[in-house]
């Protein structure tokens, strides 16, 4: 029989001292990276006054919340992509109601996947504005015949290809022309943040359901249905995707507001059982067993590398793309 949740004795003891221990240093760390990358760098990014500067950690630009990340696919790919990943996430998520009931929603997964749906419909609805914005400026560049270089903010000519091309900046003081990069507003941050969060959110729950939960955790005869796969797949395919196509930078300071996330579901969870005797969603959150801390401390040691497949997946797009540019400028 399992045991009584509701009961002080079941949470007076020291497992559930330890594992609450490693959910406050969690919180402390968090708040701390937030603070000093988040609040100070943004103070600091609109007292910067010379646009040659360095940039602070964590800048965001308006335009890169809708623009692609190949200056050749036009922002309308871009939309059509999260228009579609939001219906295909939206359906699943309402077919998961509606065939396993409101009980599901105790689950991380459905928590990851429901934020992962909201930022697809977020991302769908900066993309309509960027793609109205974009079809509006667009007459402009073919009357000046020449592009204006989003990211260094310097006059170049255009390419026969239609790619503007890097090479030779030319000082807008001498050409009269003036070009000031307008940094995201509070809005476009927190669109990259939720960004960020679905990308370590979606990084924890399949690769914690496909390497820990299914081949340990699960009877011997347990078999997948379609719902399982498409829960723990779908989502990372159709983010992946989107990285690929987005301009969006990844920080890793934000890995903070992830394991907010988390937390904020660990202690939503105790709230629950500390209220209502009833079952963990997922067997490692019980605190009855003496292993308590140690799956609390491995699964939040595994924060680090499902964040960080993400943030080395966004680095290597970079790379490749400013490899092939190279090489076309060489």
């Amino acid at each position: 029989m399992a045991d009584d949740t509701t009961a002080l004795s079941y949470w007076l003891n020291w497992r559930f001292f330890l594992s609450a221990l490693c959910i406050f240093i969690a919180l402390i760390v968090a708040s701390v990276l937030i603070i000093k990358y988040e609040v100070i760098n943004r103070k600091k990014s609109h007292a910067k006054e010379d646009e040659h500067d360095a940039e602070p950690v964590g800048i965001l630009y308006e335009d890169e919340t809708w623009r692609t990340s190949i200056k050749a696919v036009h922002p309308a790919w871009l939309l059509v992509f999260r228009l579609f990943a939001f219906g295909i996430m939206l359906a699943l998520l309402i077919t998961s109601l509606i065939l396993d009931g409101a009980d599901i929603l105790f689950f991380y997964t459905q928590w990851t996947f429901t934020l992962v749906t909201f930022y697809f419909g977020l991302a769908s609805s900066f993309s309509i504005y960027g793609c109205y914005k974009y079809w509006n400026e667009v007459g402009d560049d073919n009357i000046n015949k020449a592009v204006l270089d989003p990211e260094r903010g310097t006059y170049v000519a255009p390419s026969v290809d239609g790619l503007s091309s890097h090479n030779e900046p030319i000082n807008h003081s001498n050409h009269g022309v003036t070009h000031a990069r307008k940094t995201a507003g509070i809005w476009g941050y927190f669109f990259q943040i939720v960004f960020q969060m679905c990308s370590g959110a979606v990084g924890l729950t399949d690769s914690v359901f496909w390497f820990i939960i299914y081949p340990f955790l699960t009877p011997a005869d347990y078999s997948l249905n379609f719902l399982d796969v498409s829960m723990h797949s779908v989502n990372a395919i159709l983010l992946l995707i989107d990285i690929v196509l987005n301009r969006l930078r990844f920080p890793f300071f934000r890995l903070a507001y992830f394991g907010l996330w988390t937390c904020t579901f660990v202690i939503f969870q105790w709230i629950v059982h500390a209220c209502v005797s009833m079952w963990w969603p997922y067997t490692f959150l019980d605190l009855s067993s003496p292993f308590a801390p140690l799956w609390y401390l491995g699964v939040g040691l595994i924060h680090l590398p499902a964040y960080g497949i993400f943030a080395l997946v966004v680095r290597g797009k970079q790379l490749l793309l400013s490899r092939y540019y190279g090489a076309h400028r060489a």
